[in-house]
C-alpha cells in the first residue's frame, strides 16, 4: 500500500505535440491548469531564441551563426499555467516573439542541432523541478524531448480548421487582414518546414494517441486528454 501510494503521488509528463493551428497552447494550458500541473511551452523557447538572433543582427540562414550565437541569450519560461512567462535575458519578450519577423524565421532557427540540443535541455531541466508534474506542447516532446513521458498526445486538425483558427486568433490581437492571411498562409510553409528537417522533425510518436481537433470543441479535447493522465497515471479522481 505504501508502494503504491508513492507512486500515485509520482509527477508526471503529458507531451503534447503536433503542428501550428491544431491547439495545442490552448490545450496545454487548460489540461495542466485543470490538473494543477505546470505548463511548458517549448515553441515560446524557440521564438525567444529566434527573436534574440534578430535582435542580434545574427544572419539566421547562417546555420553555423546560429550555431555559435545560441549559447549566448538566457532563455527562461515560467511554468505557471494561469500565467506562463518567457523572457530573454531578463526582459519580457511573449509579446515580441509572436510578430511577423519571428514567425517567418522560427523554424530555420529550431533547425539548427545546436539550437535543440540547448533548449532540449532547458526543457528537460524544467520537468525535472514541477513538483507535481508538468504538460509540455511543442513539436517533438514525445519523439525526442520526453520519450517516457506519462502520457503523449499527438493533436492534428484539418489544413482549413487550423488556417482558420490562426486567422481568429490574430484578429483577436487587433492584427490587419493583409497580415492575417499572410501569417494563415505561412502555416503550411511551417509545416513542411518542421516535419523534412533532419533534426526532431515533427512527427507523431509511435505510441502517442492521435486526437484530431477539427471536429472537437476545446472542452471535449481537454475532457479526453484529461482522462488519458487520470487513466495511465492514475494520479487523478475524475
Amino acid at each position: 500500500m505504501e508502494t503504491a501510494d508513492r507512486a500515485s503521488h509520482a509527477p508526471v509528463v503529458v507531451a503534447i505535440d503536433g503542428p501550428s493551428g491544431s491547439g495545442k497552447s490552448t490545450v496545454s494550458r487548460a489540461v495542466a491548469a485543470r490538473l494543477g500541473l505546470s505548463f511548458l511551452d517549448t515553441g515560446a523557447m524557440y521564438r525567444a531564441m529566434t527573436w534574440w538572433m534578430l535582435a542580434n543582427d545574427v544572419d539566421v540562414d547562417d546555420a553555423d551563426a546560429v550555431a555559435i550565437a545560441c549559447t549566448k541569450p538566457v532563455i527562461v519560461s515560467g511554468t505557471d499555467a494561469d500565467g506562463p512567462t518567457i523572457t530573454v535575458d531578463g526582459q519580457d519578450v511573449s509579446g515580441p516573439i509572436r510578430g511577423p519577423e519571428v514567425t517567418a524565421k522560427v523554424s530555420a532557427v529550431a533547425a539548427v542541432p545546436a539550437v535543440r540540443s540547448r533548449l532540449v535541455e532547458l526543457q528537460r531541466g524544467c520537468a525535472e523541478v514541477a513538483e507535481r508534474g508538468i504538460v509540455a506542447e511543442g513539436r517533438d516532446m514525445g519523439s525526442v524531448v520526453f520519450p517516457t513521458a506519462t502520457v503523449k498526445v499527438f493533436l492534428t486538425a484539418s489544413e482549413a480548421a487550423r488556417a482558420e483558427r490562426r486567422a481568429a486568433e490574430l484578429r483577436a490581437k487587433g492584427l490587419d487582414e493583409a497580415t492575417i492571411t499572410a501569417m494563415a498562409a505561412d502555416l503550411a510553409r511551417r509545416d513542411a518546414a518542421d516535419s523534412s528537417r533532419e533534426t526532431a522533425p515533427l512527427t507523431q510518436a509511435p505510441d502517442a494517441v492521435l486526437v484530431d481537433t477539427s471536429t472537437l470543441t476545446l472542452e471535449q479535447v481537454i475532457d479526453r486528454i484529461t482522462g488519458l493522465v487520470e487513466e495511465r497515471a492514475r494520479l487523478f479522481t475524475v
